[in-house]
């Protein structure tokens, strides 16, 4: 006996609703799983690489949807959307000082986070004014931020200026407005500081 014609077309539909939601639930855990192990923003572009689609919006809309689902899990880690298309998985504000001394290696020892901090205090200020507030190792230390890509170097006269870049204030979780970030940091490299004269 044949099924009715309509019966037909609800089973087909069915079929490609579970595929469907079958489909997009992989793509959630695939930008999910980038994210983590990335642990740095990703851009929409490197999130379209990751689900093989080239549909940015379409891409941008998981995006969304996964940073709307660890929004409503109350859980301590989130998704932020930042400037310029990316997208970052992060452990909340509230509890890295909680958590931070069970990092097994820390960015940065604490020579080049110093000169970091007056750098990111100070900028944009010359490499000049740099080295001879920090010494001459801080040559290395400017050419280790910048290949880490926490400071940007621009020719300024003689010497260079340096200053921040967007991933620094996203490493740390910072505002990217200078003034704002500046009280920031007060709180953040001054507990460093304040636990490298401890030792």
């Amino acid at each position: 006996m044949e099924k009715p014609k309509n019966q037909t077309v609800d089973s087909n539909q069915d079929v490609e609703q579970a595929q469907d939601t079958e489909r997009k639930a992989h793509y959630l855990a695939l930008l999910e799983a980038a994210l983590y192990v990335a642990g740095r923003p990703l851009d929409i572009n490197e999130l379209c690489q990751v689900i093989g689609s080239r549909s940015k919006k379409k891409v941008q809309k998981y995006a969304d949807t996964l940073m709307q689902e660890y929004a409503s899990r109350n859980t301590a880690l989130e998704i932020l959307a930042l400037k310029e298309e990316r997208y970052v998985l992060q452990v909340k504000a509230e509890f890295t000082p909680l958590i931070k001394k069970l990092v097994n290696r820390p960015l940065l020892s604490s020579g080049p986070l110093k000169t970091l901090s007056y750098i990111a205090y100070r900028q944009p200020v010359s490499q000049k004014r740099v080295i001879d507030v920090r010494g001459q190792h801080a040559y290395g230390h400017v050419k280790s931020l910048k290949d880490m890509g926490l400071i940007t170097a621009e020719r300024s006269g003689r010497t260079m200026a340096l200053r921040t870049t967007d991933y620094f204030a996203d490493y740390f979780g910072l505002t990217h407005d200078i003034s704002l970030m500046k009280k920031e940091l007060k709180r953040i490299f001054g507990e460093a500081l304040k636990d490298d004269e401890q030792t």
